[in-house]
């Protein structure tokens, strides 16, 4: 044992490093696998409750068109001019998270 101590530390520094790296990297691959069950484990949970959030999109959507109908009657009806400006920012942002929820949807195949 003695004998193998003595030609690890008489040999070159590249070759200490090389040696290390290699053991580091072997124990770096044996505790991936743990790693990799995790991974598929949180793959599955999130997939499981995406779901529910894109229904959740959807309903934020409707409470926010709702909202934004009553602010941009209430600007009709009192005779503000940007009227139409309120009303398309409050339209777009609907339409925004409709489609956000459904393109995400798709991309990821879910």
């Amino acid at each position: 044992m003695k004998r193998v101590k003595e030609k690890f530390f008489a040999c070159s520094w590249f070759r200490r490093i090389t040696v290390t790296s290699l053991l580091l990297l072997f124990k770096l691959l044996a505790v991936a696998q743990d790693g990799n069950a995790g991974i598929n484990e949180a793959n599955t949970k999130v997939r499981s409750y995406f779901a529910s959030g894109t229904n959740l999109m959807y309903a934020v959507g409707a409470i926010v068109g709702l909202i934004g109908a009553v602010k941009v009657y209430q600007k009709w009806n009192s005779g503000d001019h940007d009227t139409g400006k309120v009303a398309a920012a409050w339209f777009g942002s609907c339409v925004f998270l409709v489609i956000v929820a459904t393109v995400i949807r798709s991309f990821f195949g879910v």
